[in-house]
Order: C-alpha cells, then structure tokens, then sequence
C-alpha cells in the first residue's frame, strides 16, 4: 500500500529546482539508522552546513533492531505507519512540510519509508544517491561507492558549488 501511495505522490509532484547554495537558508537531510559511524558522520555532514549559517532539520528512520544514539534527531519507526500506509508520525509528517532549499537523502540503499517522504517532500531540490529508479525522487543525484561517508562528501562538494 506504501508503493502505491508513493507512486501516487510522485505523479502529482509539480515543478521543482534549485536555488545557489550561498541563497539556501533552509536545509533537510533525512536518512535510516544504521550504525554509530553513520550517525557520526551525519553530525559532521550537518555541521558543515551550519557553519555555513544554514539552519539543518533532520529527521531519522529508527528500524526496530537498531538504537537510537543520543536522541539527537527527531525519528520515526516502523509503529508510525498505519495498515493503509499512512505515516502517522507527528514529527514525520510536520517535516515533509517544510520548503527546503535542499532536503538530502543519505542512505546508500533506498528504503521505501525514506522515498515516501521524498515523495511528500515540499523540497525546492530533493539530492540522493545514483541509482537506476531514482530519477523520480530527485533533482539532483550523486554517485557513490556505497559508503555513507563518501556519499555526504560528494553531495556536498557538488551543492556548495551551486550558482
């Protein structure tokens, strides 16, 4: 039923683009729970742009087998989707209303909860991982080698040179 949602969002989505970096005011990145050295690397990847003056809102997909480190981040879990595919999270569902200059997708493999917010999304330009069906979600998408680290690095070296 989340696929079909999904599909349903993509097809409604209307124009989107980008604005120069130096511009952006807004910034949101949203990604999975893996492991401390994602997490960690998120922080960094985050405070990047903070230093930049760029206020970060970041939202996290917390799996049932993974902790959560720090609580630093507003999250979600698999309990906050309904039968028929609705997120139900307060804290999901107030993100995908904010118009981003940018929103960041960093996981390295596409989880159908993450694309459905992407999808919601009211992000000026959506930035993701290259893969084969992503060209629905993005505006702007990157390749990598799979490592999480590489792919913020990457995403940002591109944005920051955005006229």
């Amino acid at each position: 039923m989340l696929k079909f949602r999904t599909d349903l969002l993509l097809k409604k989505q209307g124009l989107r683009g980008n604005v120069p970096y130096k511009a952006a005011k807004q910034i949101g990145v949203i990604f999975t729970v893996e492991d401390k050295a994602k997490h960690e690397t998120v922080k960094e990847f985050i405070k990047k742009f903070e230093q930049d003056g760029k206020q970060v809102k970041v939202i996290e997909f917390l799996p049932s087998d993974k902790q959560n480190y720090e609580f630093k981040f507003d999250f979600f879990t698999d309990n906050d989707l309904s039968f028929w595919g609705s997120i139900t999270s307060s804290d999901a569902n107030k993100f995908v209303e904010i118009p981003f200059d940018y929103l960041f997708y960093l996981d390295t493999v596409p989880n159908p909860l993450m694309l459905h917010l992407l999808a919601r999304t009211k992000a000026k330009c959506r930035v993701g991982r290259l893969w084969d069906d992503g060209h629905s979600y993005f505006e702007l998408m990157v390749e990598s080698d799979g490592i999480v680290k590489t792919l913020v690095d990457t995403m940002h070296r591109y944005v920051i040179q955005l006229k």
